[in-house]
């Protein structure tokens, strides 16, 4: 919320406050007691032996925080998890990154991490779809292939021994991105599912939500769609492959700007959220590029509100 600036007037301000005000009230409990600011007191029993880890300090024989943040307890562990910290790489995380240069046998690239990914000749699958040893003619092929700017998404393979992280992208899902938007937002708001790569077929747009904070938004391509043409119907066909029709370019805004709103209110992105948020503009008869006006913000936050509410309602009245 901090980084949200509108040009909110009297009765804006105050709906806004007040559905704020309510989606506080509605968090749980046990969130709210977890949640410490630097030089806060953690309670902890002395007896157990615990280990102090990343975020807090030894004060006067009190365990206090050191980070803004959550506390988190792993057995005898007590840390301070930030919200609003760079993007934490796990293994068999999806993300999304930009080619920013090209090495020997590697492809460097930016993920919002505080060092650049590798991604390896050998660890993505050539344009033949032949599973074979690389050559020299595939590494000067490499251009060819991603090139600078380029936007693609991978998996996290693991880390090397400088601490970078190693990517793969064997899979026909991974690869190129193309026809679309580009979206950086904090990495917390994104969590970790078992699905991140989401057909919305009623838009016919591709939404993949990186764990890395980077989600794309981009025309529908079918997985392992391969087409026998000669050169002469590839050309032909090339400004046809190129263009992507004038509605799904407003699916695409209007989804990337309910992504935009959410993420400057501070909401979780899921794609349900996502949709809904597209939806409501649709029946608010609010156009795209209104959607990211003062009034939309407001009544996406009171929508939100209400939303949690009724969930809350639910679940007390079925005990």
């Amino acid at each position: 919320m901090r980084d949200l600036h509108l040009s909110l007037n009297q009765t804006q301000r105050v709906r806004l406050e007040a559905a704020l005000h309510e989606l506080q009230s509605l968090a749980p409990a046990a969130a709210s007691a977890a949640a410490v600011t630097v030089a806060d007191t953690i309670p902890v029993n002395q007896e157990d032996n615990i280990l102090k880890g990343h975020g807090t300090s030894d004060q006067d024989g009190e365990v206090v925080a050191t980070l803004c943040g959550v506390v988190e307890r792993v057995n005898k562990l007590v840390y301070v998890r930030t919200l609003r910290a760079r993007y934490k790489p796990e293994v068999g995380d999806i993300i999304v990154g930009r080619i920013i240069e090209i090495a020997p046998k590697r492809w460097r690239l930016e993920i919002n991490f505080s060092q650049d990914a590798v991604l390896m000749l050998s660890s993505m699958n050539l344009p033949d779809g032949i599973q074979r040893r690389r050559t020299a003619v595939d590494e000067l092929n490499m251009r060819s292939i991603f090139e600078e700017n380029d936007v693609i998404c991978a998996e996290v393979r693991g880390f090397q021994h400088d601490g970078s992280l190693h990517l793969q992208a064997r899979s026909e899902k991974y690869g190129k991105l193309e026809r679309g938007q580009l979206l950086t937002v904090p990495p917390y708001l994104v969590k970790r599912r078992k699905q991140h790569f989401h057909n919305l077929a009623q838009y016919d747009v591709d939404l993949i939500l990186g764990c890395n904070g980077f989600i794309w938004v981009g025309q529908h391509v079918v997985v392992g769609e391969k087409t026998k043409t000669t050169e002469d119907q590839q050309k032909s066909s090339a400004d046809a492959e190129n263009f992507t029709p004038l509605e799904t370019r407003k699916h695409i805004c209007r989804l990337a700007n309910a992504v935009r709103v959410l993420s400057a209110l501070g909401f979780t992105l899921t794609v349900e959220l996502i949709i809904e948020t597209a939806e409501a503009s649709v029946t608010s008869n609010v156009e795209v590029n209104n959607m990211l006006g003062a009034e939309f913000y407001v009544q996406t936050a009171e929508r939100e509100a209400k939303r949690r509410a009724d969930l809350l309602r639910k679940k007390n009245g079925g005990r």
